[in-house]
């Protein structure tokens, strides 16, 4: 088979070789038009090289490179079926923008880099972490990899990478495929979540797999195959999943469904994911929506959800909702679960809150919960408060 990252790569020295000449000799030579050209074809050419080598770093692995030829789905099915012992197959696709690493699973990673990428790790799963605020990335990720294992003639396992990860493939032999059209791999991925979902418990399994490949496509067909699966005719376990990746992945055409889904949806559970999604989505409207569903589902369970996520984002816009929830929903329940809200606002703030609906709020299962929250905080401000009940 021909070892076409070789070719790449030999194309790749000549061209930079080429250049680091024609820099070194150009303070002494006049160069006429067409030798300007003939520098931007080698440019262009190692431009070229570069780019269908592009693969991310291997280790302990045997790997085998080769263009696709026809369909994706056909090229994988024949690789599977032909594997007795296990192998992997990987290629690239564009990853969903955004300053984020993906990293395979194991122990090795951190916020900035997923380090190594132990396939054969037992404990797998996929960690998407995010640049810290205020730090800047030069040039972030721009590639996904998408990984399947094969043993005993069936595909077994599906992963997912950041292209700056090193993967370490235990040994086994990595067959690895270039210029793989990014829709054609959401068609084939998608084939392995509809009807799948339910039976697949495992996070490393096909389903799992493959949906969390489709969410991180920067392809167009990966936002038309995840509104697929939130319609009301899938299985509530698969729009509980892919709403979250609506929010942590899909930027605004992700709020615009999570949006739409919270009104229409008719399932309290998707709903209450729904409020989780929005928590971690970075479109600006997205805490709006959780206040609005805080105040006006219909679910008592959804508006606690969201009081309870809108607490994390904190703020005055946070302590009034959550407030109003406490003096004017209808429901017990809810208004103890904005005590509980009241709890989780970062650095203390809602205990001021917390005394004032301890002294004030007409429900007593309410003061209730208020008081016994406010004994929890070990607050300075709380401690006075019960002093000056009890010396009353």
């Amino acid at each position: 088979m021909k070892h076409k990252t070789d070719l790449a790569r030999t194309i790749l020295s000549l061209a930079l070789m080429a250049t680091g000449v024609y820099f070194l000799i150009a303070p002494h030579v006049r160069i006429d038009s067409g030798s300007l050209a003939s520098a931007a074809e080698l440019r262009a050419a190692a431009n070229l090289a570069q780019a269908s080598a592009a693969m991310p770093a291997f280790e302990n692995a045997k790997v085998e490179s080769q263009s696709l030829a026809g369909a994706l789905s056909e090229a994988i099915s024949k690789w599977a079926s032909s594997v007795s012992e296990a192998q992997w197959l990987g290629y690239s696709v564009p990853a969903v923008y955004g300053e984020r690493t993906i990293c395979c699973g194991g122990n090795d990673w951190n916020s900035s880099n997923c380090a190594t990428c132990r396939l054969e790790e037992r404990r797998g799963g996929t960690n998407v972490t995010h640049t810290s605020p205020g730090k800047v990335e030069l040039e972030g990720p721009g590639k996904l990899v998408v990984l399947f294992r094969a043993e005993q003639g069936k595909l077994g396992k599906i992963r997912v990478a950041s292209e700056n990860c090193v993967l370490d493939a235990g040994g086994l032999h990595v067959n690895w495929l270039t210029e793989v059209n990014p829709a054609q791999s959401v068609e084939y991925l998608s084939s392995f979540v509809r009807g799948k979902f339910v039976e697949d418990h495992f996070p490393e399994g096909l389903a799992h797999g493959a949906l969390t490949a489709i969410a991180m496509h920067g392809d167009a067909s990966a936002d038309k195959s995840l509104n697929s699966f939130v319609d009301s005719s899938q299985p509530e376990s698969l729009r509980k999943q892919t709403v979250f990746w609506f929010g942590e992945a899909r930027g605004a055409s992700g709020f615009q469904t999570l949006k739409q889904l919270a009104r229409t949806d008719k399932s309290s559970e998707v709903r209450a994911q729904i409020t989780f999604a929005l928590s971690i989505s970075r479109e600006a409207g997205a805490i709006d929506e959780m206040i609005r569903m805080a105040k006006e589902d219909e679910s008592t369970h959804v508006r606690g959800q969201a009081l309870f996520w809108v607490a994390q984002k904190a703020g005055q816009r946070a302590a009034s909702t959550i407030s109003g929830a406490i003096e004017n929903d209808p429901d017990t329940e809810v208004k103890k679960k904005a005590v509980f809200a009241l709890t989780q606002m970062p650095n203390n703030e809602g205990v001021p809150k917390l005394i004032q609906v301890a002294e004030t709020n007409k429900n007593a299962e309410v003061r209730k919960q208020a008081m016994f929250w406010l004994g929890q905080s070990q607050d300075p401000r709380a401690l006075e408060f019960f002093e000056k009940i009890l010396t009353r």
